[in-house]
């Protein structure tokens, strides 16, 4: 449930919104019928850690984003929940003690990319306030803010305590050995992909290009000349769907992770500045500093993608046909191929060996897989090298094509120390991060002020949050 609970912490985008017990009940539809003394306790204090305080409303703004993620929340408990939000609370706390801090201009920049993710799905600022009751903007980002400091802080902190922890070679074999053989991990079916981004990127041609320079520098002669609304232009023109409802909207400061060459220009204009027209991996653009707060800009951009003809298609996969066939009839190796003509510098060096992005091992587990790289990979038969296989780019722009080729399949197995040293290693170092910070968590709670209220300290709580 931790686990569970962990990962919602770093991915949803509003929670623990603190004093709108209302507002919740409204967005579960649910009608008061409580007495005044059922709504005191419902806005109560539940805990507090340090200098945080937890209201017993934030348990239930938590439960509630559980269910609006789709989680399954039937072993969740409310001393679960509350248990969670004291550990985040005690990380924050802790972490402002040992001067672990975190600058006003990356919470800002995380808030705001969270903000356009709810705009781009929502489609406006006005659906967002709607949603969650807010008046202004203003407001809005001024909790969000809040939530978000708090949940950096408690991340930093946890990285600290096990971020020198290591396991030596020794350390994982008396970890597995340590564990009944009838109790050792089962892993799920593998496959090992070989995959030649022999990758063709069909290109646009340099009309086309062309083209589009044209189209921008009118947009920038327009706004600067005919003081031309850029946030308009942006609702009409920009390929970005992320950044098109919100007038090509974006707060960033250099370590936002953008591209080298977006920051570069983003960061060269003054206030008020269009920049010429450049060109990146998603195409070409301009961009519109509308503000300036620190190390943090309010950009706008225009994003437009030079169209690729049909015959750069047609083009691409008989490319990809012929190094197949070369390959089939013993020319080249699957990895030679690779290397010497696949586009994408990421995979041809490693001879297309297509490497698993949570431990950059060649395996995937099918049930973890990426559903896309899934589906492409499903119907290849064990040494097959696929026909031309079709990528579209989410962002709109030109699709790729690759072939791609299965070089092992591991079937569902009981962990081998040999075969698996790998996946064992990173349980045993999780084992050992997990007793470093249950270590440090006692520790700390022995030397932080802590209250629970009185309703929650028959809670069976993980950790001695009571004092007992």
């Amino acid at each position: 449930m931790n686990k569970m609970i962990k990962g919602l912490f770093a991915t949803a985008l509003l929670t623990l919104f603190t004093g709108h017990a209302q507002e919740t009940d409204e967005a579960l539809g649910v009608t008061d019928s409580t007495s005044s003394t059922n709504r005191v306790k419902l806005d109560g204090i539940a805990a507090v850690i340090g200098d945080y305080v937890i209201l017993e409303s934030d348990i239930d703004k938590t439960l509630f984003d559980l269910k609006n993620q789709g989680a399954s929340t039937e072993d969740i408990t409310r001393c679960g929940l509350l248990g969670k939000l004291m550990e985040d609370r005690l990380y924050a706390h802790q972490a402002v003690q040992d001067s672990l801090l975190v600058s006003d201009e990356m919470v800002n920049a995380q808030s705001d990319r969270q903000i356009q993710q709810l705009v781009a799905q929502v489609g406006s600022m006005e659906k967002v306030l709607r949603f969650y009751k807010k008046p202004d903007v203003e407001s809005f980002r001024s909790e969000l803010f809040e939530i978000n400091k708090l949940r950096m802080l408690s991340e930093k902190m946890q990285s600290k305590i096990v971020e020198d922890i290591e396991v030596t070679p020794e350390e994982v074999r008396q970890f597995f050995y340590n564990i009944p053989e009838d109790e050792r991990p089962v892993f799920g079916a593998e496959l090992e992909i070989a995959q030649t981004q022999i990758v063709k990127q069909p290109q646009a041609p340099e009309e086309e290009k062309l083209k589009v320079i044209n189209q921008l520098k009118e947009i920038k002669q327009d706004v600067e000349e005919n003081d031309a609304s850029f946030k308009v232009k942006a609702i009409l023109y920009t390929r970005d769907d992320a950044s098109r409802a919100n007038g090509g909207m974006y707060s960033i400061t250099k370590e936002t992770q953008f591209v080298k060459e977006f920051k570069d220009v983003a960061f060269s204009l003054q206030e008020g500045e269009v920049s010429e027209p450049f060109e990146t991996i998603y195409g070409y653009h301009i961009i519109y500093v509308e503000k300036v707060r620190g190390q943090e800009r309010d950009v706008r951009h225009i994003l437009l993608i030079p169209e690729v003809p049909q015959s750069a298609i047609d083009k691409a996969v008989q490319e990809l046909d012929t190094i197949r066939q070369q390959v089939l009839d013993g020319k080249y190796t699957f990895a030679d191929a690779a290397v010497n003509f696949s586009d994408e510098k990421e995979t041809k060096f490693d001879g297309g060996l297509l490497r698993n992005p949570i431990n950059f091992d060649s395996r995937f587990e099918l049930t973890k897989m990426d559903p896309t790289l899934y589906n492409q990979v499903r119907n290849i038969k064990d040494g097959e090298i696929s026909r031309p296989i079709r990528e579209d780019d989410p962002r709109g722009g030109p699709p790729k094509f690759k072939i791609m080729k299965i070089s092992n399949r591991y079937d569902e197995h009981k962990a081998d120390f040999a075969k698996d040293y790998l996946k064992i290693q990173e349980l045993a170092l999780r084992e050992k991060q997990f007793k470093a910070i249950k270590e440090w968590m006692a520790e700390h709670i022995e030397d932080t002020y802590i209250h629970v209220n009185e309703d929650n300290r028959t809670c069976n709580f993980a950790n001695n949050w009571v004092k007992e």
